[in-house]
């Protein structure tokens, strides 16, 4: 049995409840690396990422290094003598870092590898109507998420799932698989596979123009975009009402098949109930934010926010 001695590199909550799971089950961990404190709020006050809040309540040793090249990191982490690094919602890793190591590097990504390669595979599963998905261990090589796969646990997604449920679920079987993956590395006996070659799906990072809603596509397509995207970012459009354009982000939506005539993204809305032509059927807003205004349900949006007759989201 080795003795193995662990570098832990993470950032987000994500990655706090996998590295829990290693504290509380007695792994060596001998650092931690995540990003350096970043200014937040109106005052500019240096916020510490979530991991690092974490390793600090276990007095656990933390790096946070601006330039993972540099000399002087490098030396740091020569000097933790760790022999395996676990990599969870961190960065990219040069090769002077994830080949230090006498056991490697593994990272733990959330999807069933190869599919959704990249920044954002769990909002991307949901938005493209996926059934299932999982987390992936692999050893990390010169590209991103491509190297050869340890273990893989699958599980399903739901037809009503959020982005938010999915990333805890994932989060949990995550911290399962990597103490898993841990162990096999101890005992000597890891097998791995390459990754196959099959027409990928990606998971590209999130922005404005791929999280505005399109009220031109189908109603299944609108519905996975919204749950794929709640309750972060937020799937975004424009509400056009009273000659005024207002910007709004949509959480918590219901979605209901029915032939109608009327064109795509006209507001339909009564004091109870606010919903928007699709395609084939309506989408039916539960909880929403307008610019400017605290998040609200549908009902108490209504109390107070008059839709004219012409209203239409853009």
């Amino acid at each position: 049995m080795r003795d193995i001695r662990i570098v832990f590199m993470g950032t987000p909550d994500f990655a706090v409840t996998i590295l829990k799971n290693l504290v509380e089950k007695n792994y060596t961990i001998v650092g931690v690396i995540t990003a350096p404190d970043k200014p937040a709020g109106r005052g500019r006050k240096l916020n510490e990422s979530a991991v690092k809040k974490y390793a600090k309540s276990k007095d656990l040793h933390i790096l946070q290094p601006t330039n993972l090249k540099s000399e002087a990191f490098t030396k740091e982490l020569k000097d933790l003598n760790a022999n395996l690094q676990i990599v969870v919602a961190f960065r990219m890793l040069p090769k002077s870092v994830w080949q230090m190591p006498k056991y490697g590097t593994f990272n733990l990504h959330a999807s069933l590898l190869p599919e959704y390669r990249g920044a954002a595979p769990i909002h991307w599963a949901i938005v493209n109507g996926e059934t299932k998905t999982g987390v992936t261990t692999f050893f990390i090589d010169d590209k991103i998420d491509t190297g050869e796969i340890i273990l893989q646990h699958e599980m399903e997604v739901t037809k009503d799932e959020t982005v938010g449920t999915l990333h805890d679920k994932l989060m949990y079987l995550g911290a399962d698989l990597v103490t898993q993956t841990v162990d096999f590395i101890k005992k000597g006996d890891v097998k791995t596979t390459k990754q196959p070659h099959l027409e990928e799906k990606s998971a590209p990072k999130l922005n404005p123009e791929n999280c505005r809603i399109d009220w031109n596509d189908s109603l299944e397509n609108i519905y996975n975009k919204i749950r794929g995207l709640n309750p972060f970012p937020a799937a975004w459009t424009i509400i056009y009402n009273n000659n005024e354009e207002i910007s709004a982000k949509i959480y918590e939506v219901q979605k209901e098949e029915e032939n109608h005539n009327f064109e795509s993204g006209k507001i339909i809305s009564s004091k109870k109930q606010l919903k928007v032509a699709v395609d084939k059927g309506y989408i039916i807003i539960d909880e929403i934010k307008l610019s400017g205004k605290k998040k609200m349900d549908a009902k108490s949006l209504l109390n107070g926010f008059h839709f004219s007759a012409e209203a239409k989201m853009l």
